[in-house]
């Protein structure tokens, strides 16, 4: 079933009838708050509370997506769920882990585990991307970066201490581009709006550091987003503050400090109400189209869906 948002009749964008068709689909008796597909396979895998990863299959002779395994989690607070990122390879490795030191890494069909932090480091984790065969990226929500290799014992290259002056916000981060490339790789969003490019090569001293003109501090962290876009050199969108998804270009923000303007702001899904009155529901993630480079992909609050295009109004040069 569509969400009510997507089936009013009034000022329709995206059709259920025309724009959407159910494929196959399954039911959980728990929360999903992530999912990851295994690439080159009909797997799934969910990460959610009550504390759990559970792989599915999507079904080839029927519609149905089927819960076939669970892997086991050892984290003790009921709070935390793990973060997840799925290595591809002929024999597809899960990475998971709520804080760094239940980090680890577990083959997907035995469920043998085969990589462990080995730490008692007890930061929370706010993101994890895998970026190879071996190595793969974290983010705890005190703004500690990291990269790890899982060919040997767990040695991080990292920043070491969250960034000056965060008073207690949280962070999230992604990598773009190649970690051996020249330029920043990672960038790492702030709930109060502070944005930092950071180059593995030299983690101690950011590229950048900019202020973003968000409204408020992000109302959740939990929904914090930054991404690289796929076809884009040197572009990137935030969300999680309020209604919008601000789109930017950081090629020159080489040794930049202080505020920044965003290239597009997609206001979409702030709306009025009948009073005249606006209603902003909180966009809760975003995602850049694989092969279109100027497309995205945007959700809120309020089940809302949007796909959108957006313009570079700056004069060409």
């Amino acid at each position: 079933m569509l969400p009510l948002r997507l089936s009013i009749k009034e000022n329709q964008g995206l059709f259920p009838e025309r724009d959407f068709k159910v494929c196959h689909g399954g039911f959980s008796h728990r929360s999903v708050f992530d999912l990851k597909h295994v690439p080159d396979t009909r797997l799934l895998v969910t990460s959610g509370l009550p504390v759990a990863l559970q792989v599915w299959r999507v079904s080839e002779d029927s519609d149905i997506i089927e819960a076939v395994s669970t892997i086991a989690v050892h984290e003790k607070e009921g709070h935390l769920w793990p973060r997840v990122a799925v290595f591809p390879a002929v024999a597809p490795r899960v990475l998971h882990g709520a804080r760094l030191s239940s980090l680890q890494v577990v083959d997907l069909e035995s469920q043998k585990t085969m990589y462990t932090s080995g730490v008692s480091d007890s930061e929370e984790l706010s993101s994890l991307q895998v970026l190879d065969a071996d190595t793969f990226a974290f983010c705890c929500t005190s703004g500690r970066l990291g990269l790890i290799d899982t060919r040997q014992k767990w040695a991080p290259s990292e920043n070491g201490s969250p960034s000056p002056g965060s008073g207690g916000a949280r962070w999230y981060a992604e990598v773009g581009g190649t970690v051996q490339g020249p330029g920043p790789s990672f960038a790492s969003l702030c709930s109060d709006g502070q944005l930092c490019l950071v180059d593995p090569r030299d983690f101690c001293h950011p590229v950048s550091s900019v202020q973003c003109p968000v409204s408020t501090p992000s109302p959740d962290p939990e929904l914090l987003r930054v991404t690289w876009a796929p076809g884009l050199e040197n572009c990137l969108a935030i969300s999680g503050f309020d209604g919008t998804v601000q789109i930017y270009d950081v090629t020159s923000w080489d040794g930049m400090k202080g505020q920044v303007e965003p290239l597009f702001t997609h206001r979409g899904h702030i709306f009025l109400d009948g009073n005249g009155i606006d209603t902003a529901p909180l966009v809760t993630t975003h995602t850049w189209h694989p092969r279109k480079p100027r497309t995205l992909l945007s959700a809120a609050s309020d089940a809302s869906l949007h796909v959108w295009d957006w313009v570079d109004f700056r004069p060409s040069h």
